[in-house]
């Protein structure tokens, strides 16, 4: 056979071009599915999120990426929705969210608490503590209380813009932490950061003491946190549980999830005879110990009276400043000697815990997928925050479909 100069570029670009096919058909297979931009809903001002397009940045060895799944609506949303009390704008929110893990840098071997990660694994994110503060220098095992704490949903855009759950797909940074929850439902996922909120109130309540199988215990507030610390409450074995709200739904729920009374605040004329009913329902005497899951701040004054003589407390209901309470030393404190715990979000070590909580309430037949009342898709953002301001569900969820 004779091979003349023009056999020869004839043969190179037949080999070049069936190599080019190989690439292309190993590059679809290791990303199928990954398009080259996808879409975040941003919020841009007052009320006003705004659903952009953005090019999918490269994965570093020490990053992933996921495809969200879906992620419910916190009330720290809400605050920032409505006034931007963080100082984000423009920012992606959402950091109740959940999804699979699509493309996986070289240095992820495993999730935080060792388990082995791959392709295709259910994943949530945690926090990611900064690790040179006062806090994780001198107080590492309090990591919920690093000043510069970085959460995904609650950081300014960048050149990443895949920064928070509200979006079609988020960038995990190195130094995060997070966990594979391959066994749960998307309902159950999508539960878990408030459910860790819960979680590490239960545990701050513990360290009091003061939680028994026979207290009376008051949860004030029967909203996502305080139905989820309802829930983890009831799963510890605790039976008397006395719910307090002004809505009706939302006490329908509490009894759902685990309340024997309920008591409606509207139906009282005022603080003392709201507490007087408290006290009628527990012996005469007041609680063993309450939870104060709102942020208003006239029921974070009330709930001091609900209290009994050596009683607890926890305060959990203010993420954001929402103003002053105002409440009596000698009478609501000292008198009393009420050993009093505040709850700042969650550690990385309560993750797990949370996880094991879930699995326990759903297994003893606490609906707590019942919590998510309202999906919508990821364009219908402003009315999804408008349902969940009006407070006409109770966990409203983002779900891609």
């Amino acid at each position: 056979m004779e091979i003349n100069k023009m056999n020869i570029e004839t043969i190179v670009k037949q080999v070049m071009s069936e190599f080019a096919t190989v690439e292309t058909k190993k590059i679809h297979t290791s990303e199928a599915g990954i398009p080259q931009k996808a879409k975040v809903a941003m919020l841009m001002g007052q009320k006003k999120i705004e659903v952009k397009e953005f090019e999918i940045p490269e994965i570093k060895d020490d990053e992933m990426l996921i495809k969200v799944e879906g992620c419910g609506i916190c009330g720290t949303d809400a605050h920032e929705y409505k006034g931007d009390p963080f100082g984000l704008i423009p920012v992606v929110l959402g950091h109740e969210g959940t999804g699979q893990i699509v493309k996986i840098g070289k240095n992820i071997k495993r999730d935080t608490t060792g388990k082995e990660l791959k392709i295709g694994d259910k994943i949530v994110t945690c926090t990611i503590p900064c690790g040179t503060c006062d806090n994780c220098l001198n107080m590492p095992e309090k990591d919920n209380l690093c000043e510069n704490s970085g959460i995904y949903g609650l950081m300014t855009d960048d050149d990443y813009h895949f920064n928070g759950w509200f979006s079609e797909y988020l960038v995990v940074r190195k130094g995060s932490t997070y966990f594979k929850v391959n066994d749960m439902s998307l309902k159950l996922r999508m539960l878990i950061e408030p459910a860790a909120v819960a979680i590490h109130a239960l545990e701050r309540a513990k360290s009091t003491g003061l939680l028994k199988f026979n207290s009376h215990v008051v949860i004030q507030g029967c909203g996502p946190i305080g139905l989820m610390v309802m829930a983890a409450v009831r799963t510890l074995g605790v039976e008397n549980i006395i719910a307090v709200d002004g809505d009706e739904k939302r006490l329908d729920m509490a009894k759902k999830i685990g309340a024997n009374t309920c008591v409606n605040f509207k139906n009282y004329k005022d603080a003392n005879e709201l507490t007087n009913r408290i006290k009628y329902v527990t012996n005469g005497v007041g609680a063993d110990f309450a939870f104060q899951c709102t942020g208003v701040p006239q029921a974070a004054a009330n709930v001091w009276k609900f209290v009994k003589r050596g009683g607890g407390l926890c305060e959990v209901g203010f993420f954001v400043d929402n103003g002053d309470s105002i409440i009596n030393p000698h009478i609501d404190i000292c008198n009393k000697e009420i050993t009093l715990v505040g709850s700042w979000v969650y550690k990385v070590t309560d993750y797990p815990i949370t996880f094991d909580f879930l699995r326990r309430a759903k297994g003893i037949g606490i609906p707590v997928e019942e919590l998510v009342t309202h999906e919508f898709a990821l364009d219908e953002m402003n009315e999804a925050m408008d349902v969940n301001l009006k407070q006409e569900g109770i966990k409203i969820a983002i779900v891609n479909k």
